[in-house]
């Protein structure tokens, strides 16, 4: 590292530094203490309550009322009230009393009366006569239970008794004793977070050492990429060395690091650069188009000045794809704005047709023409129907058949077509864009044909571990000299701007998602593209599916 680039880190560094190891050795030091003692405050709480449950047991299981009413007829009738007066006297949540079987004699729910012991955890007294705590679930709710064996006069164990305080009221009595600790901890957090805090400040006064116009060039610089657009970023100095190189502009470079590029001529890395350009005369320049690679991106570059002086210059750059993606969609929305027009035209003047017939008194051929016009709709929308299931694709065909219709061209399914895998949100776009691209062409072709009946044949099929579409027209056919050009980005065969996307764009998709687009003869003697999409990537994940 250069001696300027040192300079230039350790003011800030040190300051970070300072704060950073000050402020987390007063918060860990205060945070581990306090947790560890509150944490064994807690369990000290919690072990006296359930020492309290465990002798509030032993004491009821030694009553001689009690030992003597096992012997009864009904124990429950005498049991019952004495459990009742010692859970009301000592504020435990339930005392219970059962026998031998776990049949309570005893509990707060009369109802609950002559039914098993909830829990699980009655062996250790009814088996070993020991006397514990534990914690576990009750009919009453998660408690802290003590529990002791009833024995009689000649030492048998007749039953148990069990006597729980309720979790979330053992909960509220913790946190009312560790309210004031935490506070305590808080407010010393707090001290020793702003005695950090001005530690770091009075060392940053004491040891800043940077020119203002280092200063001010780093604020600028950082500023205006911040006001860029956030995919590569590359940031240069008044001599055209490179200051600054995000990771997506190392990546669209296909450089290793930052550090082996730092303090490097920006020429050395990008050739075609315009930096110079703009270091020179301190113009901007916004969405110039260029070349970094094998990928083509939008450029926008802007000087840093400070006081009338230029100190460096910022490009940012984004992947053209975004403005294709862009200019496709309002193609397509362009086209089927004037599809509508077209419809809506037809559909007027069959409005006045019915109209005029039944103005004539001709009701039976207005009912014809409406019957017609809905029973070829319905043969269209049932054809759609039988061959696709996802109905987005579903709209998408429809969309374009009705388009072709309009234009004079016939758009034919193969009858064997099918596609019944079930699309995910990203498998959609994809075959919407991807269909929408190749039968647009498709359309314009075929009318280029000069054939008495312009025709479209689409052919899909889902079987295998691929999704496969033939779009077949009847047009003149591609040039074979352009073959090895027909899915360049910008070239194409029809006059006027913004041409040769679609073919660029569904190469570029079916390449993303795991397939390929290639170009054949078809039969009906004009072009046909056929199109492969990895199944994986268009499905929609079952496991994920709602």
């Amino acid at each position: 590292m250069s001696q300027k680039n040192l300079f230039l880190f350790k003011p800030l560094a040190f300051r970070t530094q300072v704060l950073l190891l000050v402020g987390t050795l007063v918060v860990a030091t205060l945070l581990v203490q306090g947790a560890y003692l509150n944490h064994r405050q807690g369990q000290i709480i919690t072990e006296q309550m359930g020492l309290r449950a465990m002798m509030v047991a032993q004491t009821v299981a030694l009553m001689p009322e009690l030992i003597q009413a096992f012997d009864t007829p009904d124990p429950a009738r005498v049991i019952q009230p004495l459990a009742e007066q010692v859970r009301i006297a000592t504020g435990a949540r339930y005392v219970v009393v059962g026998n031998q079987e776990g049949i309570r004699y005893a509990h707060p729910l009369p109802e609950r009366l002559g039914l098993p012991m909830v829990g699980g955890d009655n062996e250790r007294a009814l088996l070993g006569g020991e006397a514990y705590f534990s914690q576990a679930e009750g009919s009453l709710g998660e408690a802290i239970r003590g529990k002791a064996p009833v024995v009689n006069a000649q030492g048998e164990i007749i039953g148990l008794v069990s006597v729980g305080f309720m979790l979330e009221k053992v909960d509220v009595d913790i946190d009312n004793y560790l309210a004031l600790s935490w506070g305590l901890i808080g407010l010393m957090l707090l001290l020793g977070l702003c005695g950090a805090w001005w530690l770091a400040h009075h060392f940053k006064k004491v040891i800043l050492g940077l020119e203002p116009h280092e200063i001010a060039r780093l604020v600028m610089e950082k500023d205006a990429i911040l006001h860029s657009i956030h995919e590569g970023i590359v940031a240069v100095n008044q001599e055209g060395h490179i200051t600054l190189l995000n990771q997506a502009a190392r990546r669209l470079l296909d450089l290793p690091d930052e550090s082996s590029t730092l303090g490097r001529p920006v020429q050395e890395l990008v050739p075609n650069s315009k930096m110079r350009e703009v270091l020179s005369s301190g113009e901007r320049q916004f969405n110039q188009e260029m070349w970094i690679g094998e990928h083509p991106v939008v450029v926008n570059r802007v000087p840093i000045v400070h006081e009338g002086k230029i100190e460096g210059a910022v490009a940012t750059f984004r992947s053209r794809q975004e403005i294709l993606e862009l200019s496709l969609a309002l193609k397509t929305v362009n086209k089927d704005m004037d599809a509508l027009r077209v419809q809506a035209h037809e559909f007027s003047n069959k409005l006045y047709t019915i109209s005029g017939l039944l103005q004539l008194n001709k009701p039976q051929q207005a009912l014809s023409l409406i019957r017609q016009e809905t029973d070829r709709e319905q043969a269209r929308l049932a054809t759609v129907l039988e061959h696709i299931a996802d109905p987005l694709v579903g709209g998408i065909l429809l969309g374009k058949m009705a388009y072709a219709e309009q234009k004079g061209v016939r758009l034919e399914l193969v009858e064997d077509s099918a596609l019944h895998t079930r699309l995910s949100g990203r498998g959609q776009d994809v075959l919407i864009s991807v269909l929408g691209n190749l039968l647009n062409n498709a359309v314009d072709a075929a009318l280029q044909g000069g054939q008495h009946q312009s025709r479209i044949r689409l052919f899909f099929t889902d079987l295998g571990e691929q999704l496969l579409f033939e779009v077949e027209d009847n047009g003149p056919g591609v040039d074979p000299a352009l073959m090895a050009h027909i899915f360049q980005d910008g070239f194409s065969t029809k006059p006027g701007r913004h041409r040769g996307i679609g073919l660029a764009l569904v190469r570029q998709l079916c390449l993303e998602n795991g397939g390929d687009i290639s170009l054949e003869d078809g039969d009906l003697g004009g072009a046909c593209f056929i199109v492969t999409l990895a199944k994986t990537r268009m499905a929609l994940n079952e496991d994920k599916a709602p």
